[in-house]
């Protein structure tokens, strides 16, 4: 059966996606200190909204506001004021003018939090990152009490978000954050009821689950992002991953979407880790793919029903129209091509053959220092230096609807910089 970009997806809970084009998760950092939607996030996500995307993805929504992935998160880690109420409202209805979904993306940063948010954040156990600079502090086993007020926690702000207009809510379990460290053996070295066997391990994630369907009910989406793999020895991996699937089918989930990485080994962002890639058993014409996730997505569906998105790397229309046909993937998510281009799920539909692709060209080192690039720890950084450029094209659309392409890499480094101090400054004066 051929299936295009333009048709609809039905869920199992009965929500139906305009299309099969989804904007991707990405950090915006653009809350207030206090961790409130502004006016910026609101023209952001309507230009998002007018582009025709079917569904639309927030950015990390954290629930512990000393966790944070970055300053400038939204967090819903108590009941929520009337600011807050309106600030969501006027989010939601800005992300959803054109028709389409928005789901808000729950999160907790655990150990990957920064140590200039806090130098001791909680974790599965205290095993810390593996990265250097100081730049993460050393992390605290959490408690089972403190796991279980967690699980309170997301569920509270998917029913936040859902009273607030937002149409379905996505559980964060990659990407080395703390539902994903729970899953990895590497980073879970726990003997309670929540380390050990694989079943221990998921129970945080499942409890999470549990807890928000009971709270948003039957028919609202609830989709979970979890790694393919950690891509790390000793990690979290794609044997793992698939049994995880049969389990949250089984638990009701909506949507899966597929990805992969941690910050040590940042898969996804197209960026390179401290140690070499732990490669996972599937076909060899996966290196060759232009969307990386996508053999492991077809492996994952060859198991299981529930519908599975996937994102990383698609850049062009026909690769897209292939992964859906094959089965691979029942949604596309697009991410960095939707912060230069805001209307890329519209022109794809209308028969726009490639999107953009500047990665290649973005970098902090230069060519003449190439060689320092032999070294690991610089080209992780050259690499996470590239993505401040996309996250200053964000702010750019949210302060003037606008993009700068001709932004350079240390110019668009040190703007983040500054502004991520700026917010650390006012939240801690507060």
């Amino acid at each position: 059966m051929t299936i295009s970009l333009s048709d609809p997806l039905s869920l199992p809970c009965g929500a139906v996606l305009p299309n099969r084009l989804s904007k991707a998760a990405m950090t915006e950092g653009m809350a207030s200190p206090d961790g409130v939607p502004t006016a910026e996030l609101e023209r952001l996500y309507g230009l998002w909204s007018d582009g025709g995307a079917g569904m639309l993805l927030s950015g990390n929504i954290q629930i512990d506001r000393d966790h944070l992935e970055r300053p400038g998160n939204v967090v819903i880690d108590r009941p929520a004021s009337e600011e807050m109420k309106t600030a969501l409202k006027n989010w939601a209805q800005a992300a959803t003018r054109n028709g389409n979904h928005f789901w808000a993306q729950i999160s907790h940063a655990g150990r990957q939090t920064q140590s200039n948010v806090n130098k001791h954040p909680k974790a599965p156990s205290a095993v810390k990152l593996g990265l250097p600079g100081g730049q993460f502090g050393e992390p605290v086993a959490l408690t089972v009490e403190e796991i279980e007020e967690l699980v309170d926690r997301f569920a509270l702000a998917a029913k936040t978000c859902q009273d607030a207009g937002f149409t379905g809510a996505q559980i964060h379990a990659a990407h080395g954050y703390l539902l994903s460290s729970f899953l990895s053996p590497r980073s879970n070295q726990r003997t309670d009821e929540y380390g050990g066997s694989l079943e221990n391990r998921a129970r945080f994630l499942l409890a999470v689950v549990s807890k928000a369907r009971a709270a948003v009910g039957p028919d609202f989406p609830i989709s979970v992002k979890l790694n393919s793999a950690d891509f790390q020895k000793g990690g979290f991996n794609f044997e793992d991953s698939l049994q995880v699937v049969r389990w949250l089918e089984v638990a009701s989930v909506d949507l899966v979407e597929i990805s992969g990485g941690t910050y040590e080994q940042p898969a996804l962002m197209g960026a390179d880790g401290i140690e070499e890639k732990e490669e996972q058993n599937v076909a060899p014409s996966t290196r060759a793919r232009e969307a990386y996730f996508v053999d492991f997505a077809k492996a994952m569906q060859d198991a299981v029903t529930v519908p599975l998105m996937v994102t990383g790397g698609f850049r062009t229309r026909a690769a897209m129209e292939s992964a859906l046909e094959s089965g691979a993937a029942d949604l596309i998510g697009l991410g960095r091509p939707m912060c230069v281009m805001t209307d890329a799920p519209k022109q794809l539909m209308e028969g726009l053959e490639a999107l953009p692709c500047c990665e290649n060209e973005l970098r902090l080192i230069p060519d003449w220092l190439g060689f320092l690039k032999n070294f690991q720890v610089v080209k992780a950084i050259d690499g996470f230096a590239t993505i401040y450029w996309f996250y200053e094209q964000l702010e750019n659309l949210g302060q003037n609807g606008k993009t700068d392409p001709q932004l350079s890499v240390f110019k668009a480094f040190r703007a983040v910089e500054a502004r991520n101090k700026r917010i650390l400054s006012a939240r801690s004066a507060r």
